[in-house]
Parts: C-alpha cells; sequence; structure tokens
C-alpha cells in the first residue's frame, strides 16, 4: 500500500463511534453474537478510558476509513511479575481482508504490550475461523489450553 492507501494504525478515538459501531457489529456477527445498545456504549466508553487497567482501543484506518479494530487490556498474572496483555477482539472488515490488516493491528498491540512492559500477549479464537488461524498460526503460537466457561 502506498501514498493515500496506505494503512494506519491508530488509537480509537470518540469520533470514530459511528465505523467502530459497525465493525463491531460486524465482528460480533461473525461469531453469532449480538448486544445490546447499553453494552456498545459501555465498552465503546471502557476503550476511550484513561484507566491503564481498562481496555484499550486501536483501528485500521485507510483513505479515511475504518477498516479494521484491535481491543486490548493488560492483567495481572499469577505466574509472572509483569502484566500480560489480552488481545480481546480482532477484526478486518471483509473486503480488505488478506491485505495485512490484521497483521498490522496485532503487531500494534504487541508494540503497545512492549512500551507497557509485558512480557506476554495472548488471545482466544473459534477453532472454525480457519482464515484467521493462517495468520496466527504465524505470528504466534498454539497453545494446548481448553477453556471453560461457567455454567
Amino acid at each position: 500500500m502506498t501514498g493515500s492507501d496506505a494503512l494506519v494504525v491508530r488509537p480509537l478515538i470518540s469520533s470514530d463511534r459511528p465505523a467502530w459501531d459497525d465493525l463491531w457489529a460486524a465482528y460480533l456477527a461473525f461469531y453469532n453474537t449480538s448486544l445490546p445498545q447499553n453494552v456498545f456504549d459501555t465498552y465503546f466508553d471502557r476503550l476511550l478510558s484513561d484507566d491503564p487497567i481498562d481496555f484499550n482501543g486501536l483501528v485500521a484506518e485507510q483513505n479515511g476509513t475504518l477498516v479494521g479494530l484491535a481491543h486490548f487490556l493488560f492483567h495481572r498474572h499469577g505466574w509472572k511479575v509483569e502484566n500480560v496483555c489480552y488481545l480481546q477482539d480482532l477484526y478486518a472488515d471483509p473486503s480488505v481482508r488478506g491485505r495485512g490488516i490484521g497483521r498490522a493491528l496485532i503487531e500494534a498491540v504487541y508494540g503497545a504490550a512492549d512500551t507497557a512492559g509485558a512480557p506476554s500477549v495472548y488471545w482466544l479464537t473459534q477453532e472454525f475461523n480457519a482464515e484467521a488461524r493462517k495468520l496466527y498460526d504465524r505470528i504466534g503460537t498454539l497453545t494446548p489450553f481448553i477453556k471453560y466457561d461457567r455454567r
């Protein structure tokens, strides 16, 4: 990507709200989920918070249009002195997939983790997310952990 096509990864700002709503709704739909408006409102507020233990939001922008998002947070870990970084949400608009947007967002999260002194970045995905897992296999390490939820 060159010139006006250049991809910019930057922090989420309040004026991104309409485009963020669309991207996050599409991300949720990919996982067959929908959430009420008050969750959208609360999450967006948390993403813009200055609280260091709250969520952080990044967006990928191309030609003035938001084309991707990443949400992450830092938290304590019982086996490490430093905080670790959890990449909660990652999404690239289907029309721009395969152009490095997911990689750029993950690398930006890696950079934020490095700046914060967090030695570990981890994320989850569903087994059926084969296309994204091709990227994840190149830039991450698949772990043997299996996730459980409370009944």
